[in-house]
């Protein structure tokens, strides 16, 4: 009985001196594991200069999932990064994210190359789903593209991921979104577009030839209804936003995740193909406007006024109510609308 008493506390003895061991053991484990994470662990000037070796290549910066987790989330960090999580691939089926990666791509140019404000504060990124889909599935992304701001400190807020329903995904709204979460302003450089050019040369060619041709009769010259067209049409033009495509260079229409949409959605922009709606509208109003005025001048048969008097009342309203229904749309919060809402 007595050596079974003896027997019983060497086991315990035992088994107690092997959990010590294996403690121990485990615990140098974990401290050598930590000691190494920390060596490998890059620092802020480390990161900073990575982030602007890879920008000098490349404004837009393609990450893996190490990067990412090191240049991105990694701290600490006195930048933000403007990261796009996208899906590039055709198989995808993402028929936004295309023309979304290059209005990006305008923007991240823009900023790179302005001397005036470029900085080690900010980089752009891009994190595609078929190499980090880790990535997307970490921060609970469902859908491309994304824009999400990665501040210099803490967490992003809500307020970080960009809301691409209601400002679309142009370039010069990318700025803007930026501006208000970094406080840079990135003024947009778009390439140069030579079409508005060379429409003003075949125009001028044209008309150059026209007075050539006509040039022993220029009676023409003194027409006031050619002049009283000539003048609506520059109107038109100018009214419709011909000059903002000039001079912003806007896509000519918006691909969202609902489809093709013909009006920005918001009253900072614009698209090419609204300007021609929009002129198409204000000209419908002003032929509806005159077949009124000449049906109420009280010359002509009378039956053939009624009909200008019904036509231009129903063009007027028709197409003054649609013109509203556009601005409306826009102009979000405004009250008024005109037989459609």
């Amino acid at each position: 009985m007595m050596a079974t008493s003896i027997d019983s506390r060497k086991l315990f003895s035992v088994i107690f001196v092997i959990s010590v061991v294996i403690l121990v053991t485990l615990n140098n484990v974990a401290d050598a594991n930590k000691r190494n994470k920390d060596v490998n662990a890059l620092s802020l000037g480390e990161r900073v200069q990575q982030l602007t070796d890879f920008s000098n290549k490349r404004p837009v910066i393609r990450m893996n999932v190490q990067k990412f987790n090191d240049l991105v989330k990694g701290t600490p960090r006195n930048y933000s990064v403007i990261v796009m999580f996208t899906a590039l691939s055709p198989a995808r089926g993402c028929a936004i994210c295309g023309p979304a990666n290059d209005e990006f791509s305008i923007v991240a140019n823009s900023f790179r190359f302005n001397s005036q404000i470029y900085s080690n504060k900010l980089f752009f990124a891009l994190v595609d789903f078929d190499e980090c889909g880790s990535i997307f599935q970490s921060l609970k992304l469902y859908t491309a593209p994304v824009f999400i701001h990665f501040p210099a400190k803490g967490k992003p807020l809500s307020q970080d991921k960009m809301d691409i329903q209601r400002f679309g995904v142009e370039a010069e709204a990318i700025a803007r979104w930026i501006a208000e979460r970094t406080d840079i302003q990135i003024r947009v450089f778009r390439p140069p577009n030579y079409s508005g050019t060379m429409a003003l040369i075949i125009v001028s060619v044209l008309v150059g030839g026209l007075l050539y041709l006509k040039r022993n009769n220029l009676e023409f010259l003194y027409n006031k209804t050619a002049w009283g067209i000539a003048s609506l049409f520059i109107v038109f033009c100018f009214t419709s936003g011909q000059m903002w495509n000039q001079i912003r260079g806007p896509p000519v229409v918006q691909r969202t995740q609902n489809g093709i949409s013909y009006i920005h959605r918001s009253s900072q922009g614009q698209l090419v193909i609204e300007t021609y709606i929009v002129f198409l509208l204000s000209s419908a109003i002003t032929i509806g406007m005159i077949l009124l005025i000449e049906a109420g001048k009280g010359k002509g048969d009378i039956r053939k006024r009624r009909v200008m008097l019904v036509v231009g009342l129903g063009m007027f309203a028709l197409f003054f109510g649609m013109i509203l229904s556009i601005f409306k749309s826009k102009a979000h919060g405004y009250p008024y609308s005109f037989i459609m809402s």
